[in-house]
Order: structure tokens, then C-alpha cells, then sequence
């Protein structure tokens, strides 16, 4: 449905030009979203698929350990529509501090996506609210170093911005003047919390998602921040016991289209084709994400038979094998230290799991090895490619 502009433009003058910068109208959609039979059944299976993902994250032993992984691919991909090229097993080595060849400007930056989502997990997880602070906060740990942390980490921006071109000319879209980017947060964070009134979990997700995005409050690290505000809004509503479901995949995948619905809300008010998009995006990167964990957990249980054949080696190989699971790229010394078993303990237990054929070692050297878990790794790095 197409509706009049979803906000007004003002004339702002900036770095010598005039330029038009859109000032987005408060949240709910004004009139009313039309939920027509084919948009209503896509946000139900939307939250049927969202179902089985809950289910296969509770009732899967080895989802737990998974989610240290799934934490760090999305980061991955998140930083990786942002222009980043570090891969997921890149970050991994840089956390186990062995990391020849990995480009550190790019995997610290993913890096920091990690600490930031985290941070606004545990803050909900402490009855924190989502609100301008988390936002600010979660903010603050993205650009705490590297490349963004001299773009004013944690504050609202104070000059203008644009989003595409070399200059606000030239941009494909402008936001909102900086003097007016605290109202529009916080008229945002009203919708967030329910003011003038509720909104279902899944709904409010896709429209904040937009509206942080139009707002674009930061110098930097908008479109990390706005699709961590996804996982925020959907753990803190319920729909999510575990931060599994991230949508960064299936943006990156269709990126132009996803940039041209972001627009066609602004400009002709069309909500409905991108809720429509956004409830296809949940519907598949959930099931997917059923899907993944169903087959690691299979690779793990298969693996750990394996292992029940080592006999007395049986107990500390499996205790070396589920430190692996979780982080599938580790040192001996960091496995000793995760497990609490000796070094000559651990490294005895790498050589049988390299003689099953579960593990292997990625260095070639003598000291200071790397281990990895291919079988997991294979399945996780589904996405994460240039």
C-alpha cells in the first residue's frame, strides 16, 4: 500500500551545499498497516518457523555450546555489509590470540560487534529496558576501538550525515538534521516501550528496524546497531530464549532490494512490502538456523560415538571435544584452560581426536598450534564467504 511521505523534508546546509534532509514521522504507521491475507500469512509462518527454532535451541544438547558460534557469525555478517572482510574463522583465531595473516583493523571491528551485542543481552538479561541508553551504551562497545572510535562512541551525532554518494548532493538518502535527532529517538524509544500503545514483538521489530535506520542517530555504526536492534527486541520480547536468529545473512544476500524498501517506505509509505520481506527473512533464515543446529548436533553426537571408542582416553578426549564444539578454533593452552585439564592431558587428547579424524591442526608448526573442528565450521561458515 502506498501512503503520502512517511515524514517531511527540511533544507539543511551542509560542508557547503544545500541539501534535503528527511525527517521521519513517529511510530506506529499513520494510516494503520493493512494485513492483507498473503502479509498476514507470512508473519505467521513467520513466527511458526521462529517456533521450531526455539524448540530445536531447547531441546538440542549441543545448542548451548553452539551459541558461542552463532554469536560470532552474525557479527561476521553484520560487519561484512558495512565493508569488513574478516571471516568467521579469522575472529576465532583472533580470540585465541594466535592470528598470522588475519587483517586486524577488520576482525577487531567485528570484534567489538560481538562485545556490543553481549552487552545489550546482559543489560535486558540485568531488567534493563530497551531504550536510548541501551542503545547509546551498545553504541559505545561497537566503536570502542579501531576504526570508529573516534566517531563520538555512545553519542548522538552532532553534524549531518547522508548515507550513499560523496556528498549530500549526491546521496541516495539524507536523515534527519542532527538538531533534531534526539526527538526522533525519542519518539522511537516510546514505540519501544509501548507508548501510545503495544505492538506485537515481531512488528515492532521490523518497523524500529526501519526507523533506526531513517533516524541514523550516529556518525558511524548505524547498520550495525540497527540490526543488533533486531536480536535485542526479539530476546527481550520473548520470541527468542537464545540469540540465534540473525537476519544479517539473508540482508546481505539481498542487499540492493532490501536498500530499495528501506527507501520506498520513506518516500511512498509502503510498509507492507517490507514487513512482508521482513517476515520472508525471519521465516528463512529461522528455519535455516533449525536446520544448522539440527545438523552440527547430528555431527557432534556421530563424533562423540567416536570417542566412546578410546576407552580410559574416552573421558578427557570428550571434555577436549565439547571445549571445541563451543569454540571450534582454540589452542592447547586454551583448552586446558577452558576444561581445567593438564597440558600433557590435553595435548595427548588432540592427538587422538586428529587420529579420528574429528579435528585438525592448521598451523603446521610445533608451538603455539591451532586446532579446529572442520565439521562444525564447515556448516557455521555457510554465508560468510566474499
Amino acid at each position: 500500500m502506498e501512503r503520502d511521505l512517511q515524514g517531511e523534508y527540511v533544507t539543511v546546509s551542509t560542508v557547503g551545499e544545500v541539501a534535503e534532509a528527511f525527517v521521519p514521522s513517529p511510530l506506529p504507521p499513520n494510516p494503520p498497516i493493512v494485513w492483507s491475507p498473503d502479509l498476514s500469512a507470512r508473519f505467521d509462518r513467520a513466527h511458526l518457523s521462529l517456533g521450531k527454532l526455539e524448540s530445536a535451541a531447547k531441546l538440542l544438547p549441543a545448542a548451548d555450546m553452539l551459541l558461542y558460534s552463532y554469536v560470532r557469525k552474525e557479527a561476521v555478517l553484520s560487519s561484512m555489509i558495512e565493508g569488513t572482510q574478516s571471516s568467521l574463522s579469522d575472529l576465532l583465531k583472533y580470540e585465541s590470540e594466535i592470528h598470522p595473516g588475519v587483517p586486524l583493523d577488520d576482525v577487531r571491528e567485528v570484534s567489538n560487534y560481538v562485545a556490543a551485542l553481549n552487552h545489550g543481552l546482559r543489560r535486558l538479561a540485568e531488567g534493563f529496558p530497551i531504550s536510548l541508553r541501551l542503545i547509546r551504551e551498545t553504541h559505545k562497545v561497537l566503536l570502542s576501538e579501531g576504526r570508529g572510535k573516534q566517531k563520538r562512541p555512545g553519542e548522538l551525532r552532532k553534524s549531518q550525515n547522508w548515507i550513499g554518494g560523496t556528498r549530500p548532493g549526491n546521496a541516495s538518502f539524507v536523515p534527519p538534521p542532527a538538531e533534531q535527532v534526539p526527538e526522533c529517538m525519542g519518539n522511537l524509544e516510546l514505540f519501544l516501550n509501548d507508548r501510545p500503545g503495544p505492538s506485537p514483538p515481531l512488528l515492532k521489530a521490523a518497523l524500529s528496524h526501519v526507523q533506526f535506520e531513517t533516524i541514523h542517530p550516529f556518525l558511524d555504526g548505524n547498520g550495525r546497531v540497527g540490526r543488533l536492534l533486531i536480536t535485542l527486541i526479539l530476546c527481550n520480547e520473548g520470541l527468542l530464549s537464545k540469540p540465534l536468529l540473525y537476519l544479517s545473512l539473508y540482508f546481505k544476500e539481498h542487499r540492493e532490494f532490501y536498500y530499495e524498501l528501506l527507501n520506498r517506505v520513506r518516500t511512498k509509505g509502503d510498509w507492507e512490502s517490507w514487513l512482508s520481506f521482513f517476515a520472508e527473512a525471519v521465516e528463512a533464515v529461522a528455519d535455516e538456523t533449525a536446520d544448522s543446529l539440527q545438523r552440527l548436533s547430528q555431527i557432534v553426537e556421530n563424533d562423540r560415538v567416536l570417542i566412546g571408542s578410546l576407552g580410559r582416553a574416552a573421558d578427557s578426549a570428550s571434555k577436549v571435544h565439547s571445549a571445541l564444539v563451543q569454540r571450534p578454533i582454540m589452542t592447547a593452552d586454551r583448552i586446558s584452560k577452558h576444561t581445567g585439564i593438564t597440558a600433557a592431558t590435553v595435548n595427548k587428547s588432540l592427538r587422538h581426536l586428529e587420529e579420528l579424524g574429528i579435528i585438525s591442526e592448521m598451523t603446521g608448526r610445533k608451538r603455539n598450534r591451532l586446532f579446529s573442528y572442520p565439521g562444525v565450521l564447515e556448516v557455521l561458515n555457510r554465508g560468510t564467504e566474499w
